[in-house]
């Protein structure tokens, strides 16, 4: 198809009444979940996922991505009534953002946090749809052993996702590939770990997996060590965005945030919180009058709500392009599109031009939607931060549990989602990442199939794979992102030596 054509179709996609019912209703949702501390992205966007089964491609997906980018912006709403981020990429929103509120600049304060990340996502959806295609482009020569390179690279993930301890993360994600060969063997079509469970033989669905890491152990662990937050200011909110002449003022930091956060989503495992401190710090470097920031200064809200809504559209750049999860939200994202029959990869882009472009458009529309939303109900998110926490997690547990049954109306999943919430549970006490066990067991498969599809194609010579150029460097980038995070500990210290 014709670019025009390819257009044409996708706005057709987008714009039927279920897909926009889906886009506002997630946006919505999303914003609903970053705005009680505690949840985030991960959480909402896995709690969704069972909700888009029966539905769509594009209403599916498109709710998803509300539900992704509203949160990340609903995190600030916290952070400035109560100087608690809802998410963790706001907490550097809180540095200014609270003391704006209590000089009762409130409103004001709301209404910078919400141009801020309408102009950021914004940003990075262009960024986006003029740099994945060009991408996923050069990856389509890519054969098995191309592709088996690829997917070990992607596994390197799991070092940059891994916070405090590699190791961990690394058993986690092995974990995570052995989930994935549970059932019947590609190939031969023997089963392989059933346990003697025959309804183990067509292997572990990836919802009951996602939502029970995810959503239900949150749900323990907010039940085990419930927080205590500040109580919310009893005053009206006056929502006001910046004027003319307040953009003039902010336009060089709004320009420099987006591009920051945009590069570091685009980076696998930098993630929004990151993007939103270094946006930070670089707008006190160059500010004018940089004393004033953490007192109240405009400046350092716009920069660090630009930069981590900018992350939404970079991280999604090697998630559609290249198959490559780039953190623990997109880690999800990736296997609600293969739950979908969306492969991500680079044939993605010439098979189904039409629905990235859909995907693209309604990324785009999330964020224009983010404004209305933001105004209007500014004093209603006031209002849910006073609920008591025990009735929000009980309205919690019971869409988990009527969304995974009604899946399959299946006991197993039921079980996988219990099984998985009290292991996801016992991982966060023991400090081990969550993310590493979705990306072992969304790209096992895909390693497992290039790997012994390439051995055919080779004659069993294991060589092949390490003699041309592309999977040489693939492996290379893995083995520096494996060992970078070790290799930067180590000038730390040396570092924290020397100061001593």
């Amino acid at each position: 198809m014709s670019g025009l054509e390819v257009i044409t179709s996708a706005a057709e996609l987008l714009f039927s009444w279920q897909a926009i019912i889906a886009l506002v209703g997630g946006t919505l949702l999303g914003v609903a979940i970053g705005v009680l501390p505690g949840l985030g992205p991960a959480v909402g966007v896995s709690l969704a996922l069972p909700l888009t089964i029966g539905m769509e491609q594009i209403p599916a997906i498109t709710m998803l991505l509300g539900i992704y980018a509203g949160s990340v912006y609903g995190g600030s709403v916290t952070a400035i009534l109560i100087n608690t981020p809802g998410t963790p990429s706001s907490a550097a929103s809180c540095l200014d953002g609270y003391p704006m509120a209590r000089k009762g600049l409130l409103g004001e304060a709301l209404g910078y946090a919400a141009f801020a990340s309408v102009f950021g996502g914004i940003v990075s959806t262009v960024i986006l749809a003029l740099s994945a295609p060009q991408l996923a482009e050069w990856a389509l020569e890519f054969g098995p052993s191309e592709m088996f390179a690829l997917a070990v690279f992607a596994l390197t993930c799991i070092a940059s996702v891994s916070t405090g301890s590699i190791a961990k993360g690394l058993l986690t994600g092995i974990f995570g590939l052995f989930l994935a060969v549970i059932g019947q063997d590609v190939f031969t079509g023997e089963t392989r770990f059933n346990f003697g469970v025959f309804e183990l033989s067509a292997g572990l669905s990836l919802v009951p997996i996602l939502v029970g890491l995810f959503a239900l152990s949150e749900v323990f662990t907010r039940l085990a060590s419930p927080d205590i937050a500040e109580a919310v200011p009893d005053t009206p909110t006056n929502f006001r965005f910046p004027g003319v002449s307040a953009i003039k003022g902010i336009w060089v930091v709004l320009a420099k945030s987006s591009i920051i956060g945009t590069f570091l989503g685009i980076l696998p495992g930098i993630g929004p919180t990151t993007a939103s401190f270094v946006s930070y710090a670089e707008a006190r470097r160059t500010s004018s009058k940089p004393e004033t920031f953490g007192q109240g200064n405009p400046e350092g809200l716009v920069a660090s709500e630009t930069a981590n809504n900018a992350v939404t559209g970079g991280a999604l750049v090697p998630t559609l392009a290249l198959g490559v999860p780039g953190d623990p939200i997109t880690a999800i994202l990736l296997g609600a599109l293969v739950i979908k029959d969306i492969a991500p990869g680079p044939s993605l882009f010439i098979q189904h031009g039409d629905l990235v472009s859909a995907l693209f458009m309604g990324l785009l529309l999330v964020n224009v939607i983010l404004l209305p939303i933001a105004k209007y109900f500014a004093a209603i998110w006031r209002r849910v931060l006073m609920l008591p926490e025990p009735l929000m997690l009980s309205g919690v547990t019971m869409l988990i549990g009527v969304g995974v049954y009604t899946l399959n109306n299946s006991l197993l999943d039921m079980a996988t989602v219990f099984t998985a919430g009290v292991v996801g549970y016992l991982l966060r006490l023991a400090r081990f990442p969550l993310a590493p066990i979705i990306i072992g067991f969304v790209l096992g498969r895909m390693i497992e199939e290039n790997l012994r599809m390439g051995l055919i194609v080779f004659d069993n010579d294991v060589s092949a794979f390490f003699l041309r150029p592309i999977p040489l460097t693939l492996y290379a980038l893995s083995v520096v992102f494996v060992f970078w995070p070790l290799i930067a500990g180590m000038f730390q210290r040396r570092r924290a030596r020397k100061q001593v």
